[in-house]
């Protein structure tokens, strides 16, 4: 039987990140005028992501999908092509009219405690040395998108064999910097 496949950067092995490295270009996939990104820093706490709202190439059950500083991204081509897929949403992401990918994803609220971190898609840079994916957030949120629930028990067994822990939601570093930051937002209310 035929591997799960997760995601084509993931699938044949996790490539380590550069010693060093200090950013790239992000650039969709139009053939002609294509958004470009301009990065300037490493990427952190990339991961496999299972949500419904993620931009996932054709035939991928996951994204892949790191932050960075959001002071450290910027549009630099063709910026005018970028519109936002779901202005309700929390993370506000910035697809290309033209082919659909999603460049980045923004949160605007100052009290979320990931505000200053934009979300981006290291695949769509050809420089490499950005941070390897560590771990597979929300898992089980590909049965949203039509995944056999059957076949569960395989992506968690293809995501630890790649060297993925899966969580159903995202992982205890990063859960705990939310529980932490909601601590600290309710004691500041109550002073």
């Amino acid at each position: 039987m035929p591997a799960i496949s997760i995601h084509p950067v993931i699938d044949h092995g996790i490539r380590p990140a550069a010693a060093n490295f200090a950013g790239g270009t992000l650039v969709c996939k139009c053939a002609t005028d294509p958004v470009e990104v301009s990065v300037k820093s490493q990427s952190a706490h990339n991961h496999a992501c299972g949500c419904t709202k993620c931009w996932k190439p054709q035939g991928a059950s996951f994204s892949v999908v790191a932050v960075v500083p959001r002071d450290s991204l910027t549009v630099t081509r063709n910026g005018h092509k970028l519109a936002v897929v779901d202005p309700k949403a929390t993370i506000q992401r910035y697809a290309c009219q033209g082919c659909g990918v999603h460049m980045y994803g923004r949160i605007e609220n100052t009290k979320h405690p990931f505000y200053g971190l934009d979300f981006i898609h290291t695949e769509l840079s050809p420089q490499s040395g950005w941070s390897a994916p560590a771990f597979a957030a929300f898992v089980s949120s590909i049965i949203e998108s039509g995944f056999d629930p059957a076949k569960m028990g395989q992506v968690r067994a293809r995501l630890k064999e790649l060297g993925l822990e899966p969580y159903d939601c995202l992982s205890p570093p990063l859960m705990d910097l939310i529980a932490a930051h909601s601590y600290k937002a309710a004691h500041a209310a109550a002073a």
